[in-house]
């Protein structure tokens, strides 16, 4: 196939064909301090094989194809560090998915490693399998992660392709469909930008989370950009002032060092508004000042430590927000000083203190930590001693992990769904670092228990857990670790794994191991039933077969074989209920047989109601219902999701329940528009605070019913002992518009302080 691409017509125009090579020359440039011997041949091959494979393609935005792959080869090169074979990989990603050439003919002409890491991000195709848009259990796009990410423990530079690629998709998602968009925007925020956070890929991580902010909360973006942009000027001033002092400290006392003040992220400031419930201004650590030291490997901690006995003379520290992540490296390799010191006019500001090593790290992630090592500029080893931790045993305990997910999945003990889910479990985006007797340290996920402690250390000292010593106090098998706890385990014999220890559990290790043991006393149990069960239907003068099992389900009102048999086996069911099976069955079947011979009637069934008020993919005559996790209403941006059983639901397109559903299910989601009439009022909940006096809610109801005519479903005023009150208001209105001019009519009620629109009343 590779010899018959260069017969394919050329669609392209003189000026494309310049810009095509523009930037081929550019993305080689970039890469010429990592080429070796014969690397500039083999990119040039790759690049030539992808420009015939897709010569005839074009993206949305009309621009021919490869412009994709180089910016994706680009991205691999530039911003994640990346040597020849990711490059040539990144330029042929797409050939196998979307031309005629097969992986087999790769592997042959560029050999096997970048062979498997095209095949890594090659998607499934969707005749490969089976219904994905209604299967509960199957999803399309969670079998092109699993497909995906179990590459990943044998090379980890098909996740860095693939994050390159899905960045470079959100840095040109405009020219998509709505429903596109939010499909790859929640995709992204689920699974990509947990990803780039847990391959240390911090920049990358930024600016993926703000473009999903981008597409899927538009007008916050747009707001808390423009705001950022309007006080630019005030705060590059006030960094200026900031940094001077330090500056001239840390110059004094003969260090070589870049300070630089960084603006926190949209996503990470909406964020924060949003836990916070405060609006833009009330946030007052917008950025952060960063203090990058040139030193020795040999001398990077105390030196870090010394510049930050500097920043703390020239500014009071907050004691409770120091971050020592030089000692206790991140589970990725992160290593930075952080504190917060109080600056002028009384506001808080970050500092993070770190080597120039340690910022390439934290920058480039994973490349970068393999790089120093390689290159002996860490001289650290792999193993642990006097309970330090080396640079790559975090990284390599997580891959232990995904290769542990791996042979579940293969072994068929997982769907996608749960591998996916599970996967996402052991990011450890944060974390607790606690020691073993031994005096050794210890990552586990935030939030583990000490019975997640004891599945870390071996699953066999899980399945015999009775309890653990904290600091050298009995603690319950539930009892939440906490950073610096020195861990021992107690175990028992006589002890075995309960289903309860589920509840509490939050490590996939721990919730895997738990899973497998009971699995396997279950089948002992369904085994014991099935004889059981055979021997009595013996003695009725019945034979044992699948349409009798499945009559007995219907006469136990079970579900599933599987569970009968296990309920015969721990003598829930007993002879007794399969006595009264029998005489059940007779008269179904005589039932049966009446039916069978009775004349048939057409059974007419009632015709659903259509709401008339949205424009579903186009159509005007589509059922829907709107979600009650979200409660949309007119002017809301939304759109539609397929569901298994309940037909087209409406949601917000920031509805959070929904990210995860979008990520595995982006194959569902159908356009959604709003028609332009007012014929209908919906419900909106609005939870109001304020100081309370006497008439305070005489003047709230005459605003929504008097002065607005709106009709008032419920309202609920709590009042605390500081004579504060909230409270919860549902309200009928027709779009978001009038919405609005409720809350800025209530705003004006004497008394009322705020406001906020609420998708339930919890």
């Amino acid at each position: 196939m590779l010899e018959k691409m260069a017969h394919k017509i050329d669609n392209q125009t003189e000026e494309e064909k310049r810009e095509i090579l523009r930037r081929y020359r550019h993305l080689l440039k970039t890469a010429s301090p990592f080429l070796k011997d014969g690397d500039a041949k083999l990119i040039k091959k790759a690049f030539k094989t992808a420009a015939d494979g897709h010569i005839e393609m074009r993206r949305k935005t009309g621009e021919p194809y490869i412009y994709h792959p180089i910016a994706v080869a680009q991205i691999v090169v530039g911003e994640i560090n990346l040597g020849p074979t990711a490059i040539a990989a990144a330029l042929l990603h797409d050939v196998v998915e979307d031309t005629e050439v097969t992986i087999e003919e790769i592997e042959r002409e560029f050999g096997d490693k970048i062979a498997k890491i095209v095949d890594g991000v090659t998607k499934i195709s969707s005749t490969d399998v089976n219904d994905f848009e209604f299967d509960r259990n199957i999803s399309q796009q969670a079998e092109n992660f699993r497909k995906m990410l179990l590459t990943l423990s044998d090379d980890v530079r098909v996740i860095m392709v693939k994050i390159a690629d899905r960045l470079h998709n959100m840095r040109t998602l405009d020219s998509m469909a709505r429903h596109k968009q939010l499909k790859i925007a929640s995709e992204t925020i689920y699974i990509y930008a947990p990803l780039a956070h847990r391959l240390g890929l911090y920049k990358i991580k930024s600016e993926l989370e703000d473009l999903y902010l981008k597409y899927t909360h538009q007008e916050a973006y747009r707001d808390i950009a423009q705001k950022l942009n309007e006080t630019k000027v005030k705060r590059d001033a006030f960094i200026e002032d900031f940094i001077a002092p330090l500056r001239t400290s840390i110059t004094n006392a003969g260090f070589k060092a870049r300070i630089l003040g960084r603006p926190k992220s949209i996503y990470s400031i909406w964020s924060k508004m949003k836990v916070q419930n405060i609006p833009f201004e009330k946030v007052y650590d917008l950025f952060a000042i960063r203090i990058i030291i040139d030193v020795d490997y040999e001398n990077e901690k105390p030196d870090c430590w010394r510049v930050y006995s500097l920043v703390t003379d020239s500014y009071n520290p907050n004691p409770d927000r120091l971050r020592d992540w030089i000692s206790t490296p991140r589970a990725n390799g992160y290593e930075s000083l952080h504190t917060t010191v109080m600056g002028p006019d009384g506001k808080w500001v970050e500092v993070q203190i770190r080597t120039e090593r340690m910022d390439e790290i934290a920058e480039k992630g994973f490349a970068a930590h393999w790089k120093y090592k390689e290159q002996g500029k860490n001289g650290k080893k792999s193993s642990k001693k006097n309970g330090k931790r080396s640079d790559n045993s975090g990284l390599d305990a997580w891959l232990s992990l995904i290769r542990d997910l791996r042979e579940k999945s293969q072994n068929g003990e997982l769907t996608a769904t749960e591998f996916i889910n599970d996967f996402r479990q052991n990011f450890f985006e944060k974390e607790v670092f606690v020691f073993i007797p031994k005096g050794e340290l210890l990552t586990l996920a935030n939030g583990a228990t000490a019975l997640d402690f004891a599945f870390h250390v071996h699953t066999e000292i899980g399945y015999r857990c009775l309890g653990a010593k904290v600091n050298q106090k009995l603690v319950p098998l539930n009892y939440q670790l906490k950073n610096g706890d020195q861990v021992e385990i107690i175990t028992s014999k006589k002890q075995k794994p309960s289903a309860d220890w589920l509840r509490f559990v939050q490590t996939s290790k721990a919730k895997a191991g738990i899973k497998d043991y009971l699995k396997g006393q279950k089948e002992i149990t369904v085994n014991k039933g099935l004889n059981i069960l055979k021997k009595k239907l013996a003695d009725l003068g019945l034979t044992y077969n699948e349409t009798l099992l499945d009559q007995i389900k219907i006469f136990l009102e079970l579900k599933k074989s599987y569970d009968l048999l296990h309920a015969i086996g721990k003598g829930y069911i007993t002879p007794q209920h399969i006595n009264k099976f029998k005489g059940w069955k007779k008269k179904r079947d005589e039932e049966q047989k009446r039916l069978a011979e009775a004349p048939q009637k057409e059974v007419v069934g009632k015709k659903k109601s259509k709401i008339e008020t949205l424009f579903i993919g186009g159509e005007s005559q589509i059922e829907y219902t709107l979600a009650k996790c979200c409660n949309p209403l007119p002017g809301d941006d939304v759109f539609g999701f397929i569901t298994i059983h309940d037909g087209i639901k409406i949601h917000r397109t920031d509805c959070p329940q929904m990210v995860k559903a979008m990520a595995q299910h982006g194959d569902r989601i159908i356009r959604a528009q709003w028609k332009s009439q007012r014929e209908s009022a919906f419900l909106a909940i609005l939870k109001v605070k304020g100081t309370d006096r006497i008439g305070l809610v005489k003047d709230v109801t005459q605003v929504i019913s008097g002065d607005l005519q709106v009709n008032i479903k419920s309202l609920n005023i709590g009042l605390t002992d500081e004579g504060i009150f909230e409270g919860t208001i549902k309200v009928f209105v027709y779009d978001t518009q009038h919405l609005e001019m409720l809350k800025e009519e209530l705003m004006q009620v004497e008394g009322i302080v705020g406001t906020k629109r609420c998708d339930t009343d919890e």
